[in-house]
């Protein structure tokens, strides 16, 4: 597969000359197209300013965030691109795109009166409509109840197996990150370890995302 995203030395630094904090200390990855990755660590350890920087709400300090071989931040105005499509070609698109998440039925429903499973498949839809090259996912089952949790994770499976969506998802939850294809542990603004999940089945992959968490040294208990 070829690298959809590249990251490349990135450093991220707040505060003032005389009071730096360092969220993220010279980390560095390559995500390839299909791939479902899950960023973990626990809360302050880098892991949240690592995806707001690929999405290009923060800005990184020092080193390079590619996609497609291109330096995102040369890229930006892309993103603000209006797309001419028609009437039918929407009506089309958002038909297509329930039928594939299940939630035709709730086409017509306002947000009120959805549960908080469906709310999350249409933002869902709403991601993927029209089709990104990258899905980016901050603590994406964090509000949710167990049920709705895995209605979404399913849900993530598909656009991944099914549509070939590349999604980078950030979770504290070794749960959630079971259903990716790779875990990224963050600790301290930095890599910690990575594990890939290859022919193992999901509890295998769950069992040793858990044993990597306790090497961590406990940081994530709390979030388990």
């Amino acid at each position: 597969m070829s690298n959809l995203l590249k990251i490349d030395n990135i450093e991220k630094y707040y505060g003032s000359r005389s009071g730096l904090t360092k969220a993220i200390n010279n980390i560095s990855f390559e995500v390839s197209k299909g791939e479902f990755v899950a960023i973990m660590g626990s809360s302050g350890s880098g892991k949240t300013t690592l995806l707001n920087c690929i999405s290009t709400i923060d800005r990184v300090t020092s080193g390079h965030i590619y996609m497609n071989g291109v330096d995102i931040y040369e890229n930006i105005a892309l993103s603000l691109s209006i797309q001419d499509k028609g009437y039918q070609e929407i009506d089309k698109l958002i038909k297509d795109t329930a039928k594939k998440l299940g939630i035709t039925h709730i086409l017509n429903k306002y947000p009120y009166q959805m549960s908080g499973g469906e709310k999350q498949r249409v933002a869902s839809a709403r991601a993927i409509i029209t089709e990104p090259k990258l899905i980016l996912a901050d603590e994406p089952t964090g509000a949710l109840d167990s049920k709705s949790s895995k209605m979404l994770l399913d849900s993530f499976n598909y656009l991944n197996d099914e549509l070939k969506a590349t999604i980078l998802m950030v979770t504290h939850d070794a749960f959630t990150a079971s259903y990716a294809k790779r875990v990224i542990f963050i600790k301290d603004g930095e890599i910690f370890n990575e594990i890939i999940r290859g022919e193992k089945t999901r509890k295998e992959f769950f069992d040793e995302i858990i044993n990597v968490v306790t090497l961590l040294g406990g940081d994530l208990n709390d979030a388990l």
